[in-house]
């Protein structure tokens, strides 16, 4: 069930992304052809798969809800591209493929950033549902991209890069840069279905757990990855004088915290019963991921 599951949702997540930013006879076509780019790189399409499974659990219409999940999947993508640039984490690879500023140039890079995030809230708020819940939508997804989320966290990022930092202070970046938009998404889908605030509560606990257990791998991978499965270069915290969960705690500390993690956020969703297993088996899938 998982698998065939799974398989629907991203193939419903891919249809959608792959009519979007369509160049034509566009005078801004460059534009559009680096917005395309990096949204069609590939990826795990977590986030978007996450709005949905929320929406069907909280009773909800995933078909309803699809233009809102994909909205969260173009905010990140615009997020990748501006952390790659130059001025912020300078990495040459994305997702196995040169970044889009070594493609486009930096500035091309910039404004095909900033187009995806205009165009992420434009897709949401057009989602066919309440437009009530279309709005709370459009709330939770812009707290998520603020001074309080993703731009916070890089923030947080670019500041302390060369200090040897403590785990507060490396929660405190990771429950914004990753963390907050996971949680987003999850909680897009309680919205879009019109669900509880127990349904709401629960969908945070478990994307704040999982979201530090997907970081902490991620720095793992950053040590004992495959370049070429990792689909980005192996050792740039290091090089970048980044404090990581690694260094903190050790491979096998690290290995240990991401199973622990993982049980905290499958406990979140006991109200859900048995029909969250797709959940369970997703974020177990996330415990040995290598890319």
């Amino acid at each position: 069930m998982f698998a065939l599951r799974m398989e629907e949702y991203r193939t419903m997540v891919e249809d959608f992304l792959d009519a979007q930013c369509v160049a034509a006879d566009e005078p801004y076509a460059r534009l559009l052809d680096a917005m395309r780019y990096s949204l069609t790189a590939g990826g795990k399409r977590l986030r978007p798969i996450l709005t949905l499974e929320f929406c069907r659990l909280c009773g909800g219409d995933v078909h309803a809800v699809l233009p809102a999940a994909c909205g969260v999947e173009l905010l990140h993508t615009y997020s990748l591209i501006h952390d790659d640039l130059p001025c912020m984490d300078d990495d040459d690879l994305r997702r196995g493929k040169p970044s889009n500023h070594k493609v486009f140039g930096e500035a091309t890079a910039v404004l095909a950033g900033d187009a995806l995030q205009a165009l992420a809230f434009e897709t949401v708020l057009s989602a066919p549902f309440a437009p009530e819940r279309a709005l709370r939508c459009g709330q939770i997804l812009t707290h998520a991209a603020g001074h309080a989320g993703i731009c916070g966290g890089q923030q947080l990022d670019l500041e302390w890069e060369g200090r040897s930092l403590d785990r507060g202070e490396l929660m405190a970046i990771h429950l914004r840069k990753t963390s907050a938009l996971i949680r987003a998404a999850c909680l897009m889908g309680v919205a879009a279905a019109g669900g509880t605030a127990a349904q709401a509560d629960a969908a945070q606990r478990y994307a704040d757990a999982l979201g530090l257990a997907f970081q902490i791998r991620d720095d793992m991978l950053d040590v004992i990855g495959d370049e070429a499965t990792f689909g980005k270069p192996i050792g740039s915290d290091k090089a970048e004088k980044k404090t990581t969960f690694v260094d903190l705690l050790g491979l096998a500390a690290c290995e240990r915290e991401v199973v622990r993690l993982t049980d905290e956020a499958i406990s979140a969703l006991g109200l859900f019963g048995g029909e969250a297993d797709f959940l369970a088996a997703l974020s177990h899938s996330m415990e040995t991921r290598n890319k």
